[in-house]
Parts: C-alpha cells; structure tokens; sequence
C-alpha cells in the first residue's frame, strides 16, 4: 500500500433551501392563509476517524468534495429534506487547516471523532412566518443560506509512542521488525524506507507500546534534503524518541547531528525524553564497544539481529514512556 501524509481538498457544504410561499387551498376552508413550508439545511462536510486507516492515500485523489444542497419548502407548513453530509474518512493523527488563512480547524486523534470543515447552510424560511395582522398574505420567503466553501489541507502526523530517529542504514527498520509484527522492506542500501512505518511491542504483563520507523534522515535535511524533511512531522506525535546509531560509525558526531536537524526543524522536539541505541553490536568483538561515549541519556547496546539487548531496550524505552504527561496539542500551524 502507498503512504500519503498530506492532502488538499477544496470542499464545498450544501446551501440550504428556499423557503416556499403557497397558500392553503381547501373546499370548506376559506381564507385559508399562508402555509409555506422551510428550506431544508444544506449537508456539511465532515471529516470522520477511522482507526482501520494508516494513509491519506484516498483523500488525496479526492480534489473537489460537495456535500448536498437542502431541498425547498413545501406546502403544509412542510419543511423540505435536509442535504445529505458528505464524510470523509481519516486515519487517526489527522490536521485539518485552511490552506488560505492557516487556522487549525481540528485534529483527529479518536475513532469516529468528527470535524465538521463545511458547514452547510440555512433554510430560507416560508411564508408561514411572515404573516402578521397588517400582512395577512405574505407572498415572499427567504432563499436558503450558501454553504461554506474552502480549500482545506490535512496533515497526518503518525500517533505513535516511540519514533525512530536515525541516519539511513542505522538499523531501524531491522529492529521495528525485531521487535515487533511488522514487516517493514529491509535491504544493505540506504533509503530502503520510503514510508514511516508502525509496530506495536508487546512485553510480558500484556504491556504495548506502538513504534513509529520514520525513513532515514540526512544531514539538512531541515532544508529540505533527502527523504527526512518530508517525515519530520511524524516525530512531534511521539511521546518518546529512540536516536538509533550504528556501533561501527562515530557515535557522539552522529547523535549530535541528528539533534541538530531535530532542532532546526523544531525546537521542542529536543523537550521529548531521549533513548540511544548503538546498533550492530554483533559486529564488534565480544559485543565491547571501543569508542568511549560521553553523552547524558539511557544508553543501550543492542543487536536487532541476534537479539541482543532487546529485551533491556524494551524495558528502558517504557520506563520512559512512564515518566511522559499528555501533551496538549499545538494551537498553530508549523512553519
């Protein structure tokens, strides 16, 4: 299946309908009055969660979204049909702005969770309403309200506990599947990853946590080099963030530069609890690692391959996950 992380939509709710004028003409009743019916309301455009989903993918073929106009008033005093809504459905981790001013108009982060992002008009009222002792046979109504129209765009930052952050070849899609179900594509060049992809770990006690691979990013690539800037957004949804280095590279110059295109990208990315894992310990000798490390956050040496340390990196990256409170989610759209 594709990934698709972002999409633009010009969505347009129904207008309402027009209210009626008509007059109730009966046999046995004279001087019936005004009975014109109400418009119906127009149909909204909702954006609806859908846990089952992990792509923007259908969204983004999906250019021009009408929702239906109401119908009109009838006679009898009858209001006419309201609009259907138009749903759209989106994985959970969804941003909804509009893509002409920048407000945030919601986020989706709860199966079935609604955004209303068009909402459909008014219906004119009849002619009923406008009878009165001086006008006693009213004969306008009121035309319907138009619907909203607007271009929107949404954004799908993955919901994930844990995310991976490394350079391309770092081991991080040969541990998501260690470590989990998934089967992410896994080969010896780098930018074998070319979506994020996501695994849920299971530890004894029926304890989970999800992991988010992001593809490997690139020094600049805050600047818009390689593959990474295009995934840094999944990254602000993680609770946790697990920097994977490989044992046969300069570990701290490593560490450091992947801080450093975190922070160019976002500040507060660096405000996350930290994990360092050195990978491919099996291709050192003895598992000892021969470079002396001076940096200030859990470390944990490991083998996705031979299994070496999993099990301790299980529990280090939960402790951690223990010590994160609920973030509230951002107010403005980053730049």
């Amino acid at each position: 299946m594709q990934f698709a992380d972002y999409a633009k939509i010009y969505v347009t709710a129904g207008s309402g309908g027009a209210g009626t004028v008509h007059f109730r003409r009966e046999k046995y009743v004279a001087k019936g009055g005004p009975d014109g019916g109400d418009g119906g309301k127009g149909g909204d455009v909702i954006l609806v969660g859908n846990e089952q989903l992990n792509t923007l993918l259908d969204l983004r073929y999906q250019k021009y979204v009408k929702a239906d106009h109401g119908k009109n008033g009838e006679p009898s005093k009858r209001k006419g049909k309201a609009g259907d809504d138009r749903i759209l459905e989106a994985p959970l981790g969804s941003v909804v702005f509009d893509a002409d001013t920048g407000e945030r108009l919601g986020e989706i982060t709860e199966h079935e969770e609604q955004i209303v992002i068009a909402k459909g008009g008014k219906g004119g009222l009849g002619n009923w309403h406008f009878r009165s002792s001086t006008n006693q046979t009213p004969r306008h109504a009121q035309d319907g309200e138009k619907g909203e129209e607007r271009t929107i765009e949404i954004e799908l930052k993955l919901l994930a506990d844990v995310g991976l952050v490394g350079f391309p070849n770092a081991g991080k899609s040969t541990l998501l599947s260690a470590m989990s179900g998934a089967k992410p594509k896994i080969d010896s060049y780098p930018f074998t990853t070319l979506q994020p992809n996501l695994g849920v770990i299971t530890m004894p006690d029926y304890r989970t946590f999800v992991m988010a691979d992001i593809p490997g990013i690139i020094e600049e690539a805050h600047e818009g080099r390689g593959l990474g800037i295009q995934f840094l957004r999944h990254i602000e949804r993680n609770k946790v963030l697990l920097f994977m280095v490989s044992s046969q590279q300069d570990i701290e110059y490593e560490y450091n530069a992947l801080l450093n295109e975190l922070e160019s990208y976002r500040k507060d990315l660096l405000d996350k609890p930290r994990i360092l894992a050195i990978t491919k310990m099996d291709l050192q000798e003895n598992y000892t690692l021969d470079q002396e490390i001076d940096i200030d956050i859990p470390i944990v040496h490991i083998s996705a391959a031979t299994g070496h340390n999993i099990d301790t990196l299980k529990e280090t990256i939960w402790e951690q996950l223990k010590t994160v409170e609920p973030a509230e989610p951002k107010a403005e759209k980053p730049s």
